[in-house]
């Protein structure tokens, strides 16, 4: 995780990434290791890539690893044979029986992943605390005095603490008098900005969210890029996603900065890209000019906003029409966002660790129009046609809201930056839903038979004053008497007497009445 921290946020050198990711070629001095000779893992490998692409096997969907800054970095090398992988699957001859094994490694190395503690030095450590909530102001600063004296890994004194620059002057977080308890504080106790966490967010071995889901979202917000491990304290209204007890935060973070480590849940995000159509003179049809773009925690929003037409929507799906949407607008939202604003408009609960699209339609013109999850390969495109009565408007986890005009359209794949969300245990979504949506929280449960644990009546009695009757006075087709096969059986499990006919035919009830009493489950007589 520190590798995902620590990431450049362009390409190496600070060099941006362009749509070539093979143009980080051998030859440059970028790729060398300090002692001026390429690291012969990465030659191997993009050597790999550079034959492979050449050979024309490679689709642009696969070359998002090759993207993602974590593929450059100097500490996955050695830690995965690049080399070996790319080879194999270059193979044209790939057999069946490999295929499936590769598939099912995959999803055991994915197993594994979420079993396996991290265990990581932690010396740096930000706060983001919610906002306008005072009384949470007087927590971060008992939460950073306690980080700041608290003796770690050796030292006499704790960790460097980044709070929000807001508190700087604050009279509630008093920072002076902190500084006042120990000189050597001055260099510790530090301020971030939004900038700083764009910009250098691997200055943070770990995030500690005071508040609700609401200030989840915000740190989601803060990092556009590579995320630290997040640690939420439930200080809100919800707290779906923030599931630690402040009560507890010694213990809690006692644990996650010593030798037990945590365990970390990579929650995917969505890279959302905003394109408007290019109407100036001249400009070729379908031409669309780069917009703004937003890594989205939760849900991308496309809805009709004040007009008073329903919504007229062109999803495509890896560049093939899907379906025209027509609603009052759509939701796609991520396994996290399922339980948000996608449950309310009646789509499905997704597990977190389930890389998936979730459709969700928003008042749809057609019953048939139902959610749907889509694979988290596809690249959507939402177009607005030219066509359209009216505009539409876009919002990524309810920020940031733009209007689609005629022409613009909204790109939407996996992102490449997923956002670590430190677990309580291995339950902890199922716990989740039954504590916060009280998902199948039943007000009263059903009675049972007055039985106590050994099967005896809780008052002594050997029977019931009012059983039920489980004999039906029935007719077979051949007008006979017959023994329903186990229908209208005692409690015990004995087969009551009855005086039903078995003809090798289904016993009927007489008439229409009884073949009603006999669907609603009315026996008796």
């Amino acid at each position: 995780m520190k590798a995902l921290a620590s990431a450049p946020l362009d390409g190496p050198a600070g060099k941006p990434f362009g749509s070539n990711p093979f143009r980080f070629g051998l030859l440059e001095a970028d790729d060398q290791g300090s002692n001026g000779s390429t690291s012969p893992c990465r030659t191997a490998t993009l050597g790999g890539h550079q034959n492979i692409t050449t050979r024309g096997l490679w689709s642009p969907a696969s070359t998002n690893l090759l993207r993602s800054p974590c593929f450059f970095h100097q500490r996955f090398e050695g830690v995965v044979d690049f080399q070996k992988i790319f080879e194999e699957i270059s193979e044209t001859d790939y057999s069946h029986s490999r295929l499936m094994q590769t598939a099912t490694g995959v999803r055991e190395v994915s197993k594994q992943l979420q079993r396996r503690p991290l265990k990581r030095a932690v010396r740096t450590v930000m706060i983001v605390t919610k906002a306008r909530d005072n009384s949470l102001v007087y927590l971060t600063r008992q939460l950073a005095e306690w980080l700041l004296c608290t003796p770690r890994y050796g030292s006499d004194l704790g960790v460097t603490v980044y709070v929000d620059a807001k508190l700087k002057n604050s009279k509630r977080f008093d920072a002076a008098s902190l500084l006042q308890k120990e000189p050597r504080f001055q260099n510790m106790l530090r301020y971030w900005t939004p900038d700083l966490c764009w910009s250098s967010p691997e200055k943070f071995d770990l995030v500690l969210t005071l508040g609700g889901d609401g200030t989840v979202l915000f740190t989601s917000w803060l990092f556009q890029r590579v995320v630290p491990p997040i640690l939420s304290f439930s200080l809100g209204s919800l707290g779906f996603l923030a599931n630690f007890e402040f009560d507890k935060y010694r213990e809690h973070l006692d644990r996650a900065m010593g030798d037990a480590g945590i365990r970390v849940n990579l929650r995917m995000r969505f890279t959302c890209t905003v394109w408007h159509a290019d109407t100036s003179a001249g400009a070729e049809k379908g031409a669309a000019e780069e917009g703004e773009q937003f890594e989205v925690l939760n849900e991308l929003v496309i809805d009709r906003g004040p007009s008073a037409y329903v919504s007229n929507l062109e999803l495509y799906g890896d560049e093939e029409l899907l379906t025209i949407v027509q609603a009052d607008g759509c939701i796609f939202s991520t396994p996290t966002g399922s339980t948000a604003y996608s449950l309310s408009a009646g789509g499905s609960l997704i597990h977190p660790s389930i890389p998936a699209i979730l459709l969700t339609p928003i008042c749809p013109h057609t019953l048939s129009f139902r959610p749907m999850v889509l694979s988290d390969t596809l690249a959507l495109r939402i177009a607005v046609p030219l066509k359209s009565r009216s505009s539409a408007y876009c919002s990524f986890d309810g920020k940031g809201r733009i209007e689609l005009k005629r022409g613009d359209y909204v790109t939407l794949e996996a992102s490449q930056y997923p956002f670590p969300t430190v677990m309580t245990g291995t339950n902890e979504w199922v716990e989740s839903v039954q504590r916060a949506l009280r998902w199948n929280v039943r007000g009263v449960v059903q009675k049972g038979w007055d039985e106590g644990a050994d099967g005896e009546r809780d008052d002594g009695e050997a029977e019931w004053d009012i059983d039920i009757d489980t004999p039906v006075d029935t007719y077979t087709e051949t007008g006979g008497a017959g023994t329903d096969s186990g229908i209208g059986q005692s409690e015990d499990g004995d087969q009551p007497e009855s005086n039903l006919a078995s003809t090798g035919g289904a016993a009927v009830l007489k008439g229409k009445e009884g073949g009603i009493r006999r669907q609603m489950g009315l026996w008796q007589a």
